[in-house]
């Protein structure tokens, strides 16, 4: 049985692992290419200084073609961590989005889509600076300074000394603030996010909220949002400034100390320091060129610290998403496609020992016993509350049967082949979802395999003819802005027909509520004529649709009774 869980060790980012990538490894390399610039820098100026000016252009033509490899390195290092991070993006996105689409569609517990979506399309961006300059940082901050140390050591142990001295308080102090920096940012996506959902449900019921004159009260606490979110985000840049702060602050006055001590030496206050005796200008120059050169990588790492921490955080909260999600049934087994061609024979649905049991539920005490034979038509009924819907879903294996087994001709509803078993039936929810579109599209939902010559028939069946034929080709708005309840109901029932056409058993959740008793009649008849040689499970507390069924099997809590 494959795990739903979401996989950390395959999208562990690469800047966590110790083993550079080749363009992490072509930046060190192009930073390393300035130790022989600096040395040709400062024998043209020693040659200079001493009368052998005439020589200084070959050292300018050795300077020129350094600088060219060092520009290539550069940009072809970076040119590849760009693509690996960006790789390893799309890899994680994968990971999630497949969690996510895997999951039941009948979860409470989902992360709402507008989180979600800001999540993955617009947080997850954080990871590639992470990725590609966080990593190549660290790389050039773990070797640079040590080769630079050891090259000035060899002209001078005191400025090699006075280097190594003021470079470990640069990393305690930057790790103390970072420690703070990756909790602001952790807090920044969270609100980011929440503000995001916020705002894509509070837009979904926009018509809803004018009739109640909730439009100002639901402003104002958008606008608390907007500022809750503005305030942790400058609290984010504080922190990220301060890093700053810290590394000029101990970099400037390493740098002006080396130059305090290779004047003095120069003019010859100060005789120690050297294995060769007194350096001359050409070595003092090469000292201080590289002085500024120890300290670059540190600079480069706090200028991408807030990377690291936006990173981490956008990749935990991805992972969290990933892990929240209730896992569908069978969604990750291997199963072979099923034709779309004829219809299959009308199955028989049996539950044995089955709980009713809805997500971070208890399960319900009394076990459910149900058999249902082919072409039969059931209602479930009760109140609501009582877990008909949650029994429905069970059965058509969109949330987990916990305790118990359904069985569909005899097989089990287990992982294996929970999906071939779901295509097998056709699912109507209690709230069927309308896009943005027109209703051929609706019902057609753009897929390959569903002939356009095939909606009109369905239209007819579902009673939407005289409705929506007279305007076949006129957009319909997101949520069923355009449509009536019932209007919208036959819709969901024409899709029914038209994409799970070889469906053998159908299962409805309240078809009829909230209706009308005239369009919750047309609604039944179109209902009817669309179960004809199937097998239909309805859960429902309309007495007038339950006394159409051939049984009706009422469902009490935590009883039902076959």
């Amino acid at each position: 049985m494959e795990s739903t869980d979401f996989d950390q060790t395959a999208s562990k980012p690469r800047a966590q692992r110790r083993r550079p990538d080749r363009g992490t490894a072509w930046s060190v390399v192009a930073s390393l290419l300035w130790l022989p610039q600096a040395a040709l820098l400062a024998t043209a100026v020693q040659w200079m200084a001493t009368g052998r000016a005439a020589e200084v252009g070959g050292l300018a033509l050795g300077l020129l073609v350094l600088g060219a490899a060092k520009a290539w390195c550069e940009g072809h290092g970076m040119r590849l961590s760009f693509e690996a991070a960006r790789a390893q993006l799309d890899t994680l996105r994968a990971q999630v989005v497949q969690a996510l689409a895997s999951s039941s569609p009948l979860d409470t517990r989902r992360v709402p889509s507008g989180q979600a979506a800001s999540a993955v399309a617009e947080q997850a961006e954080a990871i590639v600076p992470w990725l590609s300059r966080y990593q190549t940082a660290m790389w050039r901050t773990r070797v640079l300074p040590l080769v630079i140390a050891a090259v000035v050591a060899w002209q001078s142990w005191v400025a090699a000394l006075i280097l190594v001295v003021a470079v470990p308080l640069i990393p305690l102090f930057m790790a103390i603030v970072g420690w703070r920096a990756q909790a602001a940012s952790q807090e920044q996506m969270v609100q980011l996010g929440q503000m995001n959902g916020f705002l894509l449900d509070r837009l979904r019921g926009l018509t809803t909220l004018r009739a109640l004159g909730a439009v100002d009260a639901t402003a104002q606490r958008l606008r608390a949002h907007a500022e809750s979110l503005r305030q942790r985000t400058l609290r984010v840049l504080r922190i990220a400034f301060l890093s700053s702060a810290v590394l000029e602050l101990f970099s400037a006055l390493g740098v002006a100390m080396v130059a305090v001590y290779v004047g003095f030496h120069l003019l010859g206050y100060l005789e120690f320091g050297t294995w060769h005796g007194r350096l001359n200008l050409g070595q003092a120059l090469f000292v201080l060129l590289l002085a500024p050169s120890f300290f670059e990588p540190l600079r480069e790492l706090a200028a991408v610290w807030h990377d690291r921490a936006a990173g981490e955080a956008a990749v935990q909260t991805l992972q969290d998403m990933a892990r929240a999600a209730q896992p569908l049934p069978g969604a990750l087994a291997a199963h072979a496609p099923q034709p779309q061609g004829a219809r299959q024979a009308a199955a028989r649905v049996t539950l044995h020992n089955v709980h009713i049991q809805a997500p971070g539920a208890a399960a319900l005490a009394a076990p459910v016993h149900l058999d249902i034979q082919p072409g039969e038509h059931v209602a479930l009924w009760g109140a609501s509350g009582s877990g008909k819907s949650v029994l429905l879903a069970q059965i058509a294996g969109l949330l987990p049967t916990h305790l118990g087994q359904v069985r569909v001709d005899g097989v089990p509803m287990e992982d294996c082949n929970a999906a071939a078993l779901r295509q097998r039936m056709a699912w109507m929810g209690q709230h069927p979802h309308v896009f943005a579109g027109s209703a051929a599209r609706n019902i057609r939902l753009d897929r390959p395999d569903v002939a356009e010559a095939d909606v009109a028939p369905a239209m007819q069946a579902a009673g939407l003819g005289a409705v929506l034929q007279a305007r076949p080709s006129s957009s319909l708005g997101e949520g069923g802005q355009g449509l009536s309840g019932g209007e919208a109901v036959r819709l969901a029932l024409a899709r029914l027909a038209v994409a799970a056409p070889q469906a053998g058993v159908l299962l409805v959740d309240e078809p009829t509520a909230h209706l009308d008793p005239m369009t919750a009649a047309q609604v039944m008849q179109a209902l009817l004529q669309l179960a004809q040689g199937r097998t239909l499970i309805v859960a429902t507390h309309d007495p007038v649709l339950a006394a159409r069924m051939d049984r009706v099997v009422p469902v009490q809590g935590a009883e039902v009774l076959a």
